[in-house]
């Protein structure tokens, strides 16, 4: 608070609301006293937002009701007052038709509710799939000092002595259920005990994989993101995040010098190391680019390609869940383990440098958090591919695919809608083959519409019956972090912008080659022409509101789908509210 190099009462952002003695002024000050607030509780000390993305609808935070008075509680003591704001929910299961349409609605939120109130510093409350980065994407445009506190995962789920773990023992039982395997009574007891208390999914999924990313940029106290939602170490973890922001104040510790490219690396091989969804290529890239920070999909499959996975939890490793990755010791044991890879000069959220946080952490089992010398997988978990059904790019996750499908050659089978493609998947009589390579079309960003997930193509009904688990599978979306499978995701261009995926039809051949992360089809050059002049562009999705302005400014998703007016890139962010 001293420290000439900081914050003084004068120089708050705040001040400049409160502090004149002008008619505007005095009608701030009137309104707070309106709020029951005297002078000396908010004029002086940092005021402190608390965005909540909370509701009714969202179970990954429905403890962020009693969470927000941890933080407030820690606000207080670090002597700032703190403020509650409400910030768009972006709840995965309940939002149609799909989340990913939301996310820039949340960072455009976040960033002008920071920007249009008297707010000195912010703690950001998320942690459901898409407000991790719709937060931090805001928040590092705004520019004010800012923390993050991630909901953290729910605890594992049980059924009939079985462990059961969110998203990917879905899938595997829906595919036994339609195989004829799993009984009405069964999987009503699957449907209750997967999910038992409060937080996000306790998979290694897209949740858990951006409060990880997050955690490794610094951005939260060292540790945060794998503590689990219902334990008290949450609770206290949230009161410290308020009195620890406050000091963020008075030191000045904003974003620009905490997300560097030192940082935004550190939180790549992290995602490498944990096993991260694919989810976390789009989401990323979008947060390195909002930091000027200069990331891309080349950089993402390098790093793969040397970063050994070494947590084993589901989906990418076999045997465990956050729970268990919580009581192996955490994202600090797991960064201990990897930290000669890391830059541990980097400043964190704590003032202090990244190698400083991860002093003492140690790992408490090693067949959860694995050592180098023996890595659940011995790549990172994603990898990039490119070629002519993707030419700016395509991912996979080698580790959570049969390796048979490494290196697969086999025919198209082509749906040009999820209805097409769902209709033909229940139908016994499909003409399929486990060669042949499913793919989906017009589920891009701007084709889904909002990118949706739907990349886990469910495996044809006739191949399940034969006892078949896992094909190769194609497709312009995303999928669930908590997904598995031989399955490429995000082809960009997208088809619906006329991708070369516009293009393939039915019984043409496909040839995936992982080790040299080609994707092809096996088309001649000049068929490829005359298909491309008979292409007709689909009609427009959206005729207005918010899918207007979506489908007109979203980037594809090897950019990050992020608006292209929200980029660094398209200009300097606007200053200061004029308070006159």
């Amino acid at each position: 608070m001293k420290d000439s190099a900081g914050k003084t009462p004068e120089t708050l952002r705040s001040s400049r609301w409160f502090a004149p003695d002008d008619l505007r002024s005095f009608g701030h000050r009137s309104r707070m006293m309106q709020l029951g607030y005297s002078e000396e509780e908010f004029r002086g000390k940092p005021i402190i937002g608390i965005l909540n993305t909370w509701s009714d609808l969202n179970s990954c935070h429905g403890h962020f009701p009693e969470r927000v008075k941890d933080v407030k509680r820690g606000v207080l003591q670090g002597g700032g007052l703190p403020v509650e704001l409400p910030a768009l929910s972006v709840d995965e299961s309940f939002n149609k038709p799909t989340s990913m349409l939301f996310r820039n609605m949340l960072a455009m939120e976040t960033e002008e509710q920071i920007r249009a109130h008297p707010l000195d510093g912010v703690v950001l409350m998320g942690g459901c799939d898409k407000t991790t980065p719709g937060l931090v994407m805001g928040a590092i445009t705004a520019g004010v000092p800012f923390i993050y506190l991630p909901a953290g995962p729910m605890l594992r789920g049980h059924y009939a002595g079985k462990i059961l773990g969110s998203g990917s023992d879905a899938w595997k039982y829906w595919d036994e259920r339609r195989a004829g395997n799993i009984s009405d009574d069964e999987w009503l007891g699957i449907q209750g005990g997967i999910a038992r208390s409060v937080g996000t999914c306790m998979t290694m999924g897209t949740a858990s994989t951006m409060t990880a990313i997050t955690d490794a940029m610094g951005l939260t106290l060292p540790g945060a993101s794998s503590i689990p939602a219902a334990d008290s170490g949450h609770q206290r973890m949230g009161s410290d995040c308020g009195r620890r922001v406050v000091e963020m104040v008075w030191e000045d510790l904003t974003p620009e010098k905490i997300i560097t490219d030192g940082s935004v690396k550190n939180a790549a091989i992290v995602a490498m190391a944990t096993g991260c969804s694919t989810n976390a290529v789009v989401h990323l890239i979008a947060m390195a680019r909002r930091a000027g920070c200069d990331l891309t999909l080349d950089d993402l499959d390098a790093l793969g390609r040397v970063t050994p996975l070494i947590a084993n939890v589901r989906p990418s490793g076999k045997d465990y869940l956050m729970e268990d990755f919580f009581y192996a010791g955490g994202l600090r044991a797991l960064m201990k383990q990897i930290e000669e890879r890391l830059d541990t000069t980097c400043i964190t959220v704590t003032g202090k440098t990244m190698g400083q946080n991860l002093e003492g952490a140690v790992v408490y089992n090693d067949d959860v958090i694995r050592p180098l010398s023996n890595p659940v997988y011995h790549e990172g978990s994603l990898a990039v591919l490119r070629g002519n059904l993707c030419p700016s790019g395509a991912v996979i996750k080698p580790a959570a695919c049969d390796p048979k499908f490494y290196n697969h050659e086999g025919p198209a089978l082509v749906f040009d809608s999820y209805p097409e493609m769902k209709k033909a998947v229940d139908d016994e009589n499909l003409d399929v083959t486990p060669d042949h390579v499913m793919v989906l079309r017009n589920a891009g960003p701007l084709g889904g519409p909002g990118f949706p997930e739907w990349g886990m193509l469910p495996i044809p009904k006739a191949l399940i019956k034969q006892g078949h688990r896992d094909m190769l599978r194609i497709s312009d979306a995303r999928m669930s972090g908590t997904s598995y499978g031989a399955c490429v995701l995000h082809v960009a261009p997208e088809s619906f912008v006329g991708g070369p995926l516009a293009l393939l039809k039915t019984g043409d051949i496909v040839r995936l080659d992982l080790a040299n992360r080609s994707l092809d089809m096996l088309i001649d050059e000049d068929e490829l022409d005359a298909r491309r002049k008979a292409w007709t562009p689909p009609e427009p999705k959206f005729q207005r509101g918010w899918g207007w302005m979506f489908s007109k400014h979203v980037g594809q998703a090897d950019t990050g789908c992020d608006f292209d007016y929200l980029e660094r890139s398209f200009g300097e962010a606007a200053g200061e509210p004029d308070i006159f």
